[in-house]
């Protein structure tokens, strides 16, 4: 494996996965220079998420007509004009314009950034190269915190954007340098109905979800917009079953493996999804930090990411998928649900080393289950598996992060107290027990599923001999 295929895509993934949620802190500062409010604002939010939700589904189609790696560069041009655009727009609208347009080159970079390491990667090697394009999803949502928060109060919101501009045309040229080459082909006739279903299905059930859980607008608006959403979703299902080329094949999902690792994935991810929304508001609320403060300590969730790929691929090939998985699942879920505990007297110390165990469990699970989603798919399949993926992801977030909302909103209700330590307790109580629920699925995988990716069980080799 070149390791400098996957340390490419990491770079331009780390950046898209940061931006996601890097202007959450500037939101009032960008509201006050375009005339509205952050309220308002949070539209912008809410528009790139639904414009991932849109695209994402049509990528794994693109990669297979014109080429992945001819793709990849595209989208991250797509996304540094977005920045730019982000960057000099005066009003709401035109803010909001511009991060769907970011939205549309996110949406692209993701999983075709996956399949391109998926198709260059040997399958016994993929799991160490699978932890170096998890990290960024892992640590950039993180950093987005106190990186923007510095960039807000000791330079401009607009460097937010513009820093995108370097970053974006440097991963260009070494994507065009450093990608192996892959010429586009016949991938058939796109799928317009099922374009259009999916993209109505994904974003109806992300933007309903995100208004619920962030209300700029009135909330019956989102639960019209998710039950439309979950009505196109449920066409969807019927049409991909009769499409001769559906542009999200869920016939994949007759593959045991693949299914139950995006099932567990899912269910996982919406608890974990929702610890980045609860910390800095607990940080900030319940203890009274500024947000710079806040995002320091969110940042050890980060350093616990980052070590894992010392020790996954040992994991993986002592234990073995289900094992892990199951270990990932059910730490991370009590270490999740443990932080409820946490309050203004708790030593920063021990908040901080459970942050850590956080961080290093969650990117033990990504890691591994990503890798396993593969482990079985023939390599003409990867791009509607990276594509069904990222779906997936991108739903289970939104779901995570309104989850979260409404513990916090349902406590502020029938108890009538403002949002504090104890609807925080509540709110991880809660989220850790969902993120338990992932192990039901995780019963039903083979002991010695993915043994190809882990090397679980696999002879070791012996020395070659010396004589001939």
């Amino acid at each position: 494996m070149k390791r400098s295929i996957p340390l490419v895509l990491a770079v331009a993934l780390f950046m898209e996965t940061m931006d996601s949620t890097i202007i959450a802190t500037a939101l009032p500062s960008i509201a006050a220079d375009i005339g509205t409010t952050p309220i308002a604002l949070k539209l912008a939010l809410t528009s790139y998420f639904v414009s991932l939700a849109i695209f994402i589904p049509i990528s794994g189609w693109m990669a297979d007509r014109y080429g992945a790696k001819q793709v990849f560069r595209a989208a991250i041009l797509v996304f540094v004009i977005g920045s730019v655009a982000c960057a000099v727009s005066a009003t709401l609208l035109q803010f909001v314009g511009a991060r769907f347009l970011q939205g549309m080159g996110g949406a692209l970079m993701t999983p075709v950034g996956r399949l391109i390491l998926v198709r260059s990667t040997p399958r016994q090697q993929l799991v160490s190269a699978m932890a170096w394009l998890t990290m960024p999803a892992l640590i950039g949502p993180l950093l987005g915190s106190p990186v923007g928060g510095f960039i807000t109060t000791f330079f401009s919101w607009h460097w937010i954007f513009l820093i995108n501009v370097p970053i974006g045309l440097i991963g260009v040229v070494l994507a065009g340098w450093v990608l192996p080459a892959t010429p586009g082909g016949d991938a058939g006739r796109i799928d317009w109905p099922g374009f259009v279903l999916a993209g109505v299905a994904a974003s109806g059930v992300v933007f309903g979800l995100s208004v619920v859980s962030m209300p700029a607008l009135p909330p019956v608006v989102g639960f019209i917009t998710l039950i439309i959403g979950l009505l196109a979703a449920f066409g969807y299902v019927r049409h991909a079953r009769q499409a001769p080329i559906p542009i999200l094949d869920i016939r994949l999902f007759s593959n045991p493996t693949l299914r139950i690792s995006i099932l567990a994935g899912t269910i996982f991810r919406i608890g974990i999804g929702a610890v980045p929304f609860l910390l800095p508001l607990m940080f900030q609320i319940g203890f009274g930090l500024n947000p710079f403060e806040s995002g320091l300590l969110t940042f050890a969730t980060a350093l616990g990411a980052m070590s894992v790929k010392v020790v996954v691929t040992w994991m993986l090939r002592k234990m073995g998928f289900r094992a892990v998985l199951i270990i990932a699942i059910a730490a991370g879920s009590a270490l999740i649900g443990s932080a409820g505990l946490f309050s203004r007297e708790t030593p920063y110390w021990l908040i901080i080393a459970t942050l850590v165990l956080i961080g290093f469990t969650r990117a033990m699970f990504f890691t591994s289950s990503n890798a396993l989603i593969f482990a079985d798919i023939d390599d003409r399949e990867t791009a509607q598996a990276s594509a069904l993926a990222s779906v997936s992801q991108q739903v289970s977030i939104a779901l995570g992060v309104a989850v979260a909302g409404m513990m916090l909103e349902a406590h502020h209700i029938f108890t009538g107290e403002e949002i504090g330590n104890a609807a925080f307790s509540i709110a991880f109580f809660a989220v850790g027990g969902l993120s338990c629920l992932a192990l039901i699925p995780l019963f039903k995988l083979p002991p010695d599923a993915g043994v190809n990716i882990s090397g679980h069980g696999a002879p070791k080799r012996s020395r070659p001999s010396s004589d001939r």
